[in-house]
């Protein structure tokens, strides 16, 4: 009988969306294997019994304060904030091994048991130290497959401010903005005001340069709302992103591939709010997700051709949602940013998309994990050593 493979599915994280990847990471097991979480549905389709008897799941859950657990009640313990009874793990940044130890405290010290050999990691961390290549580096350092962007594109991903700077440079459309620093924002606000209302008329958006989930993002009306958006964004990232604002509607596409990418159908986002804030994704439930977006062929043409241009100008792998903006004034499809580790819901945009276009999200999952093992095995054939043998 052949054996199952081990993923080792890792959420919570250091970030602001910590609460958002338990969500994620619900979805994501139960769709890999609907044994361990029979209240998921997807047990009920083929793809999900077929997963069942394919994939074995170690949940690996990483506190607020970046402290690595398993065990049981896992997700329920990270979400109550209990970490009594849960087992510390950690995962070595040495070659060919990709071992899950459980650390035990001794008389002598910490000692390293050896816990789970995982096959491919599947991460579901929004997010920094998750989603922005940090956590990626250490795959690489231990040689083991996981879903997923690389460091590059997830580092490049996550960084609006160098992604847009990217995206300039390969001619795609982005919104006007700025980059300012936490240390002007406190030293020089008049200066700071200044150029913003030099940019453009309001409103004005200000954006942590790292983040996800719409956290510390404020849309702007006046000097003053301005002021406060710089300040609650500075509380994030050392680092912040003013846009002009724009009439637009906001339009999302997942795509899904390695080296030969696909786009879904467009689904258009709807916030009954003034826009798509924090509150409007995971706590207001009056949001509208229109799937396909009401859009004419060529617009929807264009929309899938930029998704996979900019999926391939940061050389992404396995998955990422690209998002536009859509302006209702000039009609310009402008990109606004990439997600490497999408929200990950069922009911989240990027499996809802490929679900319209008929892939389900147990076979979703499935395809990502075969993505991750076909990247490295060709990551594999990279020659690491140069000279002759001694």
């Amino acid at each position: 009988m052949k054996s199952k493979i081990n993923i080792g599915v890792i959420f919570g994280g250091r970030s602001g969306e910590h609460d958002v990847s338990l969500m994620s990471a619900r979805s994501v097991m139960a769709a890999l294997n609907p044994v361990a979480d029979p209240s998921f549905p997807f047990e009920d389709l083929p793809a999900g019994k077929a997963n069942a008897e394919k994939y074995s799941i170690t949940p690996i859950g990483i506190s607020r304060e970046g402290k690595w657990f398993s065990g049981e009640n896992l997700r329920e313990a990270l979400l109550k904030e209990d970490l009594q009874g849960l087992t510390p793990v950690v995962l070595l940044p040495e070659p060919g091994n990709a071992m899950l130890y459980a650390r035990r405290e001794s008389p002598h010290g910490t000692l390293l048991e050896p816990l789970v050999k995982l096959d491919v990691i599947f991460p579901v961390l929004h997010g920094t130290f998750g989603e922005d290549g940090t956590l990626q580096g250490l795959f690489e350092l231990a040689e083991v497959a996981y879903v997923g962007a690389g460091v590059l594109a997830s580092s490049v991903g996550m960084d609006k401010i160098l992604f847009k700077d990217l995206m300039r440079t390969h001619g795609i459309p982005v919104v006007e903005y700025l980059a300012f620093s936490r240390d002007e924002i406190e030293s020089a606000p008049d200066m700071v005001l200044e150029a913003c209302e030099k940019l453009a008329a309001y409103p004005l958006f200000v954006k942590p340069a790292n983040m996800g989930s719409s956290v510390g993002i404020s849309k702007c009306n006046n000097r003053s709302s301005l002021f406060e958006g710089l300040k609650e964004a500075a509380r994030f990232d050392r680092r912040i992103l003013v846009e002009r604002g724009v009439n637009g509607r906001e339009i999302e596409l997942s795509v899904l591939g390695n080296n030969h990418p696909a786009a879904s159908s467009p689904g258009e986002i709807c916030p009954k709010m003034e826009f798509y804030s924090y509150e409007a994704k995971y706590i207001d439930d009056s949001t509208e997700l229109r799937i396909p977006a009401p859009l004419d062929d060529e617009t929807i043409q264009q929309a899938k051709e930029t998704a996979i241009r900019v999926y391939q100008a940061i050389d992404c792998a396995g998955m990422a949602r690209v998002d536009f903006l859509l302006d209702r004034d000039s009609s310009t499809l402008y990109v606004n940013e990439v997600n490497t580790i999408p929200g990950f819901t069922s009911i989240s945009m990027y499996p809802k998309l490929w679900n319209y276009d008929g892939i389900s999200y147990p076979e979703l999952v499935d395809r990502l994990v075969t993505l991750a093992l076909e990247r490295k095995a060709e990551n594999a054939l990279t020659v690491r050593t140069y000279g002759s043998k001694a």
